[in-house]
């Protein structure tokens, strides 16, 4: 099973020092080495990015930065896990070596998702008849 971990902090106005890129570092390239992490990215302040908002038919603009909210996107990274579970502990390893903040871990969509989880409501509809 592949999930999004979205990095949720409150914004910083000052780069990581070294030894938090270092620590991170490793973090990155275990995850990579052990197959565990299959992407990952870190986002620059919210002052450089923009959100983009559709209500009916109006589209709104807002640059940055998101001084209204409480924490922002730090950074993303997709996940390779055997459940949900794994996925959890994967994002407690992450914020031991990232901070402060939170994950929000999504499962992501696959073609073998949709056949798992007919097959699960197949096994049911059998239970519940029986």
């Amino acid at each position: 099973m592949k999930f999004l971990s979205i990095y949720k902090n409150a914004e910083r106005n000052i780069p990581p020092t070294e030894q938090e890129m270092a620590t991170m570092g490793k973090l990155v390239e275990q995850g990579f080495k052990e197959g565990w992490l299959l992407a990952t990215e870190g986002c620059l302040p919210s002052k450089l990015g923009a959100r983009v908002r559709r209500s009916g038919s109006n589209i709104s603009v807002t640059d940055g930065p998101f001084t209204e909210s409480k924490e922002v996107v730090g950074g993303f990274a997709i996940l390779k896990a055997n459940s949900k579970e794994e996925a959890i502990q994967l994002a407690k390893d992450f914020l031991k070596v990232a901070g402060e903040g939170e994950c929000e871990l999504r499962q992501i969509y696959e073609a073998n998702c949709a056949d798992q989880n007919a097959a699960k409501s197949a096994g049911r509809e059998v239970a519940l008849k029986a």
